[in-house]
């Protein structure tokens, strides 16, 4: 209950924390390097007076889909689901799926106020993934636990999960959107719809 609790904030937190500004040479990092550099550069970019609304909300939705595999992510979240969609329905909900990504999270990332990034290891997950440990530090309050799940993509690193005192936020939207498609009667169309609404009632 207590990781459930703090997952809407600490997610925020997280991705508030770092996807603003993605270094050019991630190849040459490693992946706790490459979270490290994020996390510095955005504390930056968030705390910029100089920067408008507008152009925040652009280079933010333009980062998250350089800094995120949004293709693996959508993938994994649409589940068991994804063999049953048609390749237009394939098409359509991965570029639904970003915008609402986006959309929600840049909303969101104004709740910003002085939290600090520490990353303090690493540690295979598999082959290709590594587990990057951090702490999101409140001003006042307990640190939260946050785990970045960084994939070696060609010569890029590239996030595919992050999970929150112990929450993976990709399994949660998984659960999320099965249950839409469950009401809808199975079918994948319902969850499209689903994003379509929010994506037209968002412009």
């Amino acid at each position: 209950m207590y990781a459930r609790r703090l997952l809407p904030i600490a997610s925020i937190l997280a991705l508030s924390a770092l996807l603003f500004a993605l270094p050019s040479t991630a190849e040459t990092l490693s992946p706790r390097q490459f979270i490290e550099s994020l996390g510095e550069e955005t504390i930056g970019a968030i705390t910029n007076a100089d920067v408008s609304e507008e152009d925040r909300l652009t280079e933010f939705a333009r980062l998250f889909r350089k800094g995120f595999d949004v293709d693996t992510i959508s993938r994994f979240v649409l589940g068991r689901y994804w063999r049953r969609a048609t390749d237009e329905q394939k098409v359509e909900y991965q570029s639904l799926f970003a915008d609402f990504i986006v959309t929600t999270y840049a909303n969101r990332f104004r709740q910003y106020s002085g939290e600090k990034l520490l990353v303090d290891g690493e540690r295979p997950a598999s082959k290709r993934d590594t587990i990057v440990s951090s702490e999101i530090k409140p001003p006042d309050g307990p640190a939260v636990r946050v785990d970045w799940r960084v994939r070696k993509t060609g010569d890029d690193h590239k996030i595919i999960d992050v999970i929150v005192e112990g929450v993976s936020m990709a399994i949660t939207q998984r659960d999320e959107f099965a249950s839409v498609i469950r009401r809808g009667g199975g079918g994948v169309e319902t969850l499209i719809a689903e994003l379509r609404n929010k994506s037209s009632a968002d412009e």
